[in-house]
């Protein structure tokens, strides 16, 4: 078997790893802590390390990051920390950390690998501590937008009004009253094929979705990471072969 890749998704709630192959299944179970908060770059490291000390077998690591990501470093960190990660180097710190090279991008751009279909405009939206997105085209990631911290409803921005803290304070209803309305706006700006929404509150979605809004699958965080070594066409041709392989058992049963 190949040496597999190390996926790590950073999250301003938990911190998740798991050891996936070249196509982004995953080769070992989940492991998953709960994020300190605030968290300072090298203790952040620090955490990673002990996170993945349960798992070997992998030559590479991929890094999703909540926070703008410019020549794998850190920009933004709203939901981690303060101005200390201001351009800190994550990519070469776990490197130097774990001994392996090391490929970073924002995480919403990380899952968004794994859930895209490759065609058309699609905008992947994650629901989490914040609110993430990423948009495709054909299945190339265009440059990424902090479409969160945007304003959206009375000056307020889609993090305030669809982060864990709005859904904490609203309830769910009125969570999902303003998830609608996100929709319907994103639709109109963008006039995207399809909207994938993930993240860990995607489970709170009560909504009658439209056709082309789905949600996508909630290891699609870690999965995407194949993608940052082997292309997000890796990733699309293993999603198949799970798709494909779950077909022929439901025909031969």
């Amino acid at each position: 078997m190949n040496p597999g890749i190390l996926a790590i998704d950073i999250g301003g709630t938990a911190l998740k790893a798991a050891l996936i192959d070249d196509h982004g299944h995953l080769r070992s179970e989940r492991h998953r802590v709960a994020t300190p908060r605030p968290c300072d770059p090298m203790q952040m490291v620090n955490e990673l390390a002990i996170l993945a000390a349960p798992l070997s077998g992998f030559d590479r690591i991929a890094v999703g990051f909540p926070g703008v990501i410019r020549n794998d470093r850190v920009q933004t960190a709203v939901n981690i920390g303060g101005p200390a990660w201001r351009d800190f180097p994550l990519a070469d710190a776990l490197a130097a950390r774990f001994e392996r090279p090391v490929r970073l991008v924002n995480d919403a751009d990380m899952q968004g690998f794994a859930l895209i279909t490759g065609e058309g405009l699609e905008l992947v939206l994650t629901l989490g501590t914040g609110f993430g997105s990423a948009l495709f085209r054909d299945g190339e990631l265009m440059p990424h937008m902090e479409l969160g911290h945007h304003p959206f409803h009375h000056d307020a921005t889609y993090e305030e009004c669809l982060g864990t803290a709005a859904l904490e304070r609203l309830g769910e209803a009125q969570w999902n009253a303003h998830l609608d309305r996100a929709l319907k706006v994103l639709q109109v700006l963008l006039n995207a094929d399809r909207i994938h929404l993930g993240g860990g509150n995607a489970k709170h979605v009560a909504l009658a979705l439209p056709p082309h809004v789905r949600i996508g699958s909630n290891d699609a965080g870690l999965a995407g990471g194949a993608a940052l070594w082997n292309g997000a066409a890796a990733v699309r041709e293993g999603a198949a072969a799970l798709s494909n392989a779950g077909t022929d058992a439901k025909d031969a049963s």
